[in-house]
């Protein structure tokens, strides 16, 4: 157990005591279902999103940290290609499926299916010799999920939890098969395999996820280039400031078809452009172009039926009916000048210009209100409340939206009046609290050891 600690300490820094006791708890939960014996510890962050939302899957820019809250695996392998799962949460029933290349979905929502995904997967890329794979086949595992609060990635929240419990099992499948992976090639695997679950997003959460250091923020250019590569840079976050992140409490569902519209309403902008711009594939080549030039050529909405009869197809699709009024114009402006607004930001970061590092985060927080229409009532509360505490130097809605969490750039010596005054402010104006932490960036995804419970 000491050397467990030790790693702890590497990964959590001076939370690893507390994490301790949440480990030792959780290797009893494992013990009391499954049996003693050796078990492999597992874990994946969550993330908030500095900056660049909704534009990984349009091929932008994005600038990800990772979170010290993390979803944690302990599994043990097995021989009969059966998957158990069980969850700390009793919220969350226990599941089991067979590992196949075609695994059965379970109904939509069900958290097992972010185990089902990343298990077909690997299994499909074996079978069909698509990748290189020096290892066996996916086994099976006894497998007990940890995730609950406070240390637990919050559901719902727009800090990924559901790519966190992917990259986990995904991780698993791939140490148990004997598998050599590669952070990138993993994080790929994993954004196709949460298609099982119906989302059609980008890649931002997988790299995050495997790709994180502490301390660091990750640039990640969402284009991959000629080889299929992906360019990624660690970013230092800045000396003297905390990211606080401001959970609202409101939850949003992630397969909805809002999430879905707004990527088809990228999609449909990208195929009226082609007609005068042909060659282009996502909103990402047209990054240059002028934005008036663009926004003759959008309508202010259209349908997916309207598209298809005038010949432009928008590919798979799912839950987006064919007479939703797709926002095009609005969406493809908040796509195009957050891209830049990602760039401006490494700028201002390289250059240690927080004032305009914060000015970037107030204005992405409002293009994400007003053009993507991702936030609530609630998120807008929270950022005007963290605005009014002096010394901070911007606030945001992070994540997906419709719901979820806030976070601002905060002086390390404000911390607790920004607490203070963030929480009484949300609770005075929405009759709800809100949980208010700071976030240590924290490392990637991966084994943390093997014991004995």
């Amino acid at each position: 157990m000491e050397q467990l600690l030790d790693g702890l300490v590497e990964i959590y820094g001076n939370g690893a005591g507390e994490q301790m006791a949440r480990y030792r708890s959780t290797f009893a939960g494992f013990r009391e279902r499954y049996g003693p014996g050796p078990v492999h510890i597992f874990r994946a962050p969550g993330r908030v999103n500095l900056i660049g939302e909704h534009t990984d899957y349009n091929h932008g820019y994005v600038l990800p940290v990772a979170l010290d809250r993390d979803v944690l695996l302990l599994a043990r392998p097995r021989s009969d290609g059966q998957v158990r799962l069980a969850n700390v949460e009793a919220d969350f029933e226990a599941r089991s499926f067979a590992v196949s290349d075609a695994i059965p979905a379970a109904p939509s929502g069900d958290w097992s299916n972010y185990a089902r995904g990343p298990a077909q997967e690997l299994t499909r890329l074996r079978s069909t010799g698509s990748v290189q794979v020096q290892g066996g086949p996916v086994s099976g595992i006894d497998g007990l999920v940890s995730a609950a609060p406070p240390f637990g990635v919050p559901r719902g929240a727009g800090v990924s939890s559901s790519s966190a419990l992917t990259v986990a099992m995904a991780v698993a499948f791939a140490h148990f098969a004997g598998w050599e992976w590669e952070g990138a090639e993993m994080a790929r695997l994993c954004s196709d395999a949460e298609w099982y679950v119906g989302t059609r997003g980008g890649i931002m959460d997988q790299f995050i996820a495997l790709l994180a250091q502490r301390g660091h923020a990750l640039f990640l250019d969402c284009r991959p280039d000629a080889d299929g590569e992906f360019r990624t840079r660690p970013i230092p976050l800045p000396a003297g400031y905390r990211l606080l992140v401001m959970d609202s409490g409101v939850r949003h569902t992630n397969t909805r078809n809002e999430f879905n519209q707004r990527v088809a309403a990228c999609r449909a902008g990208v195929a009226l452009l082609r007609q005068s711009m042909p060659g282009i594939t996502h909103l990402r080549d047209v990054e240059n172009v002028e934005w008036a030039t663009l926004e003759s050529q959008l309508p202010e909405a259209v349908s997916v039926a309207a598209l298809r009869a005038e010949g432009l197809e928008l590919g798979d699709l799912p839950n987006v009916p064919d007479d939703a009024p797709l926002r095009v114009r609005a969406c493809c402006r908040h796509v195009w000048t957050e891209n830049r607004r990602v760039l401006d930001t490494l700028e201002a970061l390289g250059s240690d210009d927080i004032r305009r590092v914060g000015s970037l985060l107030d204005e992405a927080h409002a293009s994400a209100a007003e053009d993507y229409r991702i936030s609530t009532a609630e998120l807008d509360v929270l950022t005007v409340a963290a605005r009014e505490v002096d010394g901070v130097a911007g606030a945001r809605l992070t994540g997906a939206g419709w719901g979820g969490c806030v976070i601002a750039l905060v002086p390390e010596a404000q911390v607790a009046e920004f607490t203070a005054h963030v929480g009484q402010a949300y609770t005075r104006e929405t009759g709800r609290e809100a949980t208010i932490f700071p976030c240590s960036a924290g490392p990637g995804a991966g084994l943390v050891g093997v014991v004995d419970v």
